[in-house]
């Protein structure tokens, strides 16, 4: 596991000052504080330092920022979790990449391969429109692929950077509360089959994965895209669809492994705001400290969306009292469809 940031880091009441400053002229300035006064967020790193915004003047710019990032802070990501696993480059057979905050043609694992030393006939999935779902989706897949690859190697690389669909002319309430919630990071993760040397004590192990869609839901979250790039689509009822569908989600999917809530010892769920892990909390009965991991990161790096969850797993893993050998984890994450996405671990 790796967790890599841009050196870039600024406090919340600094972003919302520049982002006052970017705004159309009227805007209501009261409303900004709220909104990023309630996001939970208290520090966020940028791709890019904060004055080099103003000067994105259209998509083009801004996604051409993006390619330069992701390959620089991917880059990083994945070199940190090859040295720590002791794993080759080379042995890697399938590599998932996951963005939704940019575009890339050749995409960004293509671009690193040569660099990371990935071999010519590495198996390649971008992946792009599951937006902050994607990193725990990710992990459920190298699951699938290494079922039928025993002695295989999976690499999963999400990089976000969120900064960067900024959208100055957007007024709406779902942009607004986008620009306060988001931050900018990437992750990598290994894994590897049970017949690969780096298997024994390798970390947790993937028991199973569910992936749903919720119909009639399409609405509610993603981007419409224009010529300005990327707008956030945010619908305010996310709660509420949290409410009514995820608690019994998580409930029937864990007792399909004879488990209830309170049985898992690590709760490794994408940050997604303060009132989504809210209702996350209250349906599924469980105490504040369950969800501290994930308040954590979204407080100190913000919304990373398909790399949170890898950032809180990292956590996770470094925490001084991790689960006890057989312990039970849940990766939980939110994303377009509208859909969740969960993966049962065990330690």
């Amino acid at each position: 596991m790796s967790g890599v940031l841009p050196p870039h880091r600024y406090g919340q009441g600094e972003l919302a000052d520049a982002l006052a400053a970017l705004r159309p002229p009227g805007a209501d300035r009261a409303v900004l504080d709220r909104v990023y006064g309630a996001a939970g967020v208290t520090t966020r790193h940028l791709a890019l330092p904060l004055d080099a915004y103003a000067g994105l003047t259209g998509f083009g710019a801004a996604n051409d920022a993006f390619i330069a990032a992701a390959l620089e802070l991917g880059g990083a990501a994945v070199e940190q979790v090859l040295a720590a696993s002791g794993v080759a480059a080379s042995e890697v057979d399938l590599v998932v990449s996951t963005s939704v905050t940019g575009i890339a043609a050749p995409s960004i694992e293509a671009r690193l391969a040569g660099r990371l030393g990935l071999r010519p006939d590495v198996r390649r999935v971008p992946v792009f429109g599951l937006g902050c779902a994607a990193g725990a989706a990710a992990v459920g897949r190298l699951h699938d692929f290494l079922l039928g690859r025993p002695d295989g190697v999976a690499l999963l690389l999400a990089t976000e950077l969120c900064s960067l669909t900024l959208q100055r002319a957007d007024r709406s309430t779902a942009n607004l509360v986008a620009t306060a919630l988001f931050g900018d990071g990437a992750g990598a993760l290994l894994a590897v089959g049970p017949r690969h040397p780096a298997f024994a004590g390798a970390g947790p192990e993937v028991v199973a994965s569910r992936s749903r869609l919720y119909p009639g839901t399409e609405r509610l979250l993603g981007w419409d895209i224009g010529d300005e790039g990327f707008r956030i689509v945010l619908g305010a009822e996310l709660p509420e669809l949290v409410r009514l569908h995820v608690g019994e989600e998580v409930s029937s999917f864990l007792a399909e492994h004879d488990l209830k809530p309170g049985d898992v010892a690590a709760w490794i769920c994408h940050p997604g705001g303060p009132r989504v892990l809210d209702a996350l909390q209250e349906e599924l009965g469980l105490p504040p400290s369950a969800l501290e991991p994930s308040r954590r990161s979204l407080a100190s790096v913000g919304n990373l969306s398909s790399a949170s969850v890898l950032h809180v797993l990292r956590d996770a893993l470094a925490a001084e009292s991790p689960p006890p050998p057989g312990g039970y984890g849940l990766m939980l994450a939110l994303g377009p469809g509208f859909a969740s996405e969960l993966v049962l671990l065990r330690w």
